[in-house]
């Protein structure tokens, strides 16, 4: 049994180092709840890229070896190189576009009151079932895209429909009122206002109540699945090998609760994060159309790679200058 062309222990060994990795994260560093200030946000952002640079690295050097090649259209294995490419080029994508993922976050916390002592909590628990709606959506994404490869240009179209929308509009709010599994939980369960010391519920006079906290947590995953649309099509813009495409997403996803305290203080201040996002996503939307009726070269990738890079890199640069420029005037 094979997921792609790759065995199922390669599958299972993967996911076994992430459930331990979430086990010592939450269960040793996290124990006590607690507001996780920006050095320790910083620490753990450290250690979550330097994670996912360590993988590169060994798709790099031993891909062959631990059968991680990513394969073509064909079904041919690509080079070690270039799967470490193809790597880094999708995990660029999804870190970039999980800073837009930040916004929503401070939205919702502040949207239901909650501290900064229980949000890694929610966050932990939200990308917990993210990582599982991610498999889904790029095993199906990929199955979709095998057997219907008109469903490229679809999903092209949607980064490119998106990166003009989010151009256009930077702005992100939270309509709780819309959300259709936040009303299908409050028709199920009564919601109080307590915290209730962290807790999602409470039961009182023999009837259960949600808390604040459950609230938000649904807010987010179910916030995570419109993400999901956009960042997968865009993952599989870069590779439809399932491992490579999941892997880059479980490693930049690992690192967004890291990246929210680390950030969540002075993201107001990217003004201009949204034009560089919306860039990458017309980008790799463009260049997902024209590998239909194309085929690239090999240089093409680190092409890719570097317009990335280079986009991300000035969005925030310029966004830090206009602050600066607006600080001195």
């Amino acid at each position: 049994m094979v997921f792609g062309q790759h065995s199922i222990w390669v599958w299972g060994i993967f996911n076994l180092f992430v459930i331990l990795m979430l086990v010592i994260d939450l269960g040793v560093f996290h124990r006590r709840q607690h507001a996780v200030g920006i050095r320790e946000a910083l620490t753990w952002t450290g250690v979550w890229i330097a994670v996912a640079m360590a993988f590169n690295l060994l798709l790099l050097f031993k891909g062959q070896d631990w059968h991680l090649l990513a394969i073509d259209r064909e079904g041919n294995p690509l080079s070690q190189s270039r799967t470490a490419v193809l790597f880094l080029t999708a995990y660029l994508i999804e870190k970039s576009l999980s800073m837009d993922n930040i916004f929503v976050f401070l939205l919702i916390f502040k949207f239901f009151g909650i501290p900064g002592q229980f949000q890694h909590k929610v966050l932990f628990w939200g990308i917990l079932g993210a990582l599982v709606m991610r498999l889904a959506f790029i095993l199906g994404g990929v199955a979709l895209l095998h057997h219907f490869h008109w469903v490229a240009y679809v999903f092209g179209t949607i980064l490119l429909l998106t990166g003009i929308k989010m151009w256009r509009s930077g702005d992100a709010e939270v309509h709780s009122d819309r959300n259709p599994i936040l009303r299908l939980l409050r028709r199920l369960m009564p919601v109080q206002d307590d915290l209730a010391e962290g807790r999602f519920a409470v039961k009182r006079d023999g009837r259960w109540f949600a808390t604040p906290i459950l609230v938000s947590l649904v807010v987010i995953e179910t916030t995570d699945v419109l993400f999901a649309v956009d960042s997968v099509p865009a993952v599989l813009s870069v590779t439809t090998d399932p491992l490579i495409a999941y892997t880059s997403n479980v490693f930049a996803i690992l690192g967004l609760r890291a990246l929210y305290f680390a950030l969540a203080g002075i993201m107001p201040l990217f003004e201009d994060l949204h034009y560089g996002l919306s860039f990458i996503l017309i980008f790799v939307g463009g260049k997902m159309i024209a590998g239909q009726l194309i085929i690239f070269p090999e240089w093409m990738h680190w092409v890719s790679l570097s317009v990335i890079a280079a986009t991300l890199g000035i969005a925030i640069l310029t966004s830090v200058l206009r602050h600066r420029q607006q600080v001195m005037s």
